[in-house]
């Protein structure tokens, strides 16, 4: 049987009392897409951090790629790739530069290699570029190729995707899946509930706990077991609050020009009259799909 390429096994880190990663336990094996879902400050860093060396975990244990991240980090750190939240580039160099600067520090010194690397992700033709003037888009690109100048096997992508743009985050998840098709194996950290539905499993962090990991499909099935309903009706704000004291209603928000409610017991009828009722105009309320938000949301509370 083919060992997780990560293994992690009650991995804890405290600062003083502060608990930030809390007795976490999961495995990714090769060739996957994982995403790591969780606000900011959950614990999603800290667990990369840990994993890759760069934090001593206060307890349990953890391997990648077979290695000890405790005592073998430096041979983690040098079979890994690793995209941080901050993108540390030059921006006095242009693309071609940065990118042989950070592959002379991996030992790789082949030009061909390198513009290669530019090519893979999107950059051939800014070779001369000086990083300075580019968007962040295309300064992120940059930055996963200095995670990939040294063709790794696993890349640690600590939400690499923020601050950009739609269509630029859309064409970094393309990148993703190509990589990921070539055999590459990615562990991906988001606050993006819609980027976590492009995992082929997630894991759902909050207060350095990890609350659940599975495929996205699965974790709706078995943590959203209610209807979800799609209520247009007008006022908004009146609507909620009367969905929100009403029995049977486990949880009501708005989403954009409607409510959205989730309920094991009510139906269509019930929630059409306890509208109408109260003076509320019912435009529609239409069956809708559980999302990851919703996951989230009731694997908080």
């Amino acid at each position: 049987m083919t060992k997780p390429v990560i293994s992690v096994q009650n991995l804890t880190r405290r600062f003083g009392d502060f608990v930030a990663v809390d007795h976490i336990n999961f495995e990714v094996n090769a060739g996957e897409v994982v995403g790591y879902l969780g606000p900011n400050g959950s614990g999603k860093t800290t667990t990369i951090r840990m994993l890759l060396g760069l934090l001593t975990p206060s307890e349990g244990e953890a391997t990648v790629l077979g290695y000890d991240v405790y005592r073998q980090s430096e041979e983690v750190r040098a079979r890994v790739g690793y995209m941080s939240q901050k993108f540390a580039i030059y921006d006095d160099l242009t693309t071609l530069e940065n990118l042989t600067f950070y592959g002379g520090v991996y030992g790789i010194t082949d030009k061909a290699r390198i513009l290669h690397t530019l090519e893979l992700v999107g950059l051939k033709g800014h070779e001369h570029t000086l990083t300075r003037d580019m968007s962040t888009g295309w300064r992120q690109r940059l930055s996963l190729g200095i995670a990939l100048v040294h063709e790794p096997k696993l890349l640690f992508l600590d939400e690499p995707t923020s601050g950009v743009d739609p269509t630029a985050r859309r064409a970094f998840w393309d990148l993703i899946y190509q990589l990921a098709e070539s055999g590459v194996t990615i562990l991906v950290t988001t606050h993006y509930m819609d980027e976590a539905e492009y995992c082929e499993r997630v894991g759902v962090m909050r207060d350095g706990k990890l609350l659940a990991m599975d495929t996205p499909t699965n974790l709706k099935r078995s943590i959203i077991t209610g209807d979800v309903w799609e209520v247009y009706a007008h006022p908004l704000e009146q609507g909620l609050e009367l969905l929100n004291a009403m029995d049977g209603v486990e949880r009501v928000g708005l989403a954009g020009d409607h409510l959205r409610v989730i309920s094991q017991q009510l139906k269509k009828e019930a929630l059409q009259s306890l509208l109408k009722k109260n003076n509320i105009q019912v435009e529609k309320i239409e069956r809708g799909e559980p999302t990851l938000e919703d996951v989230f949301l009731a694997l908080a509370r």
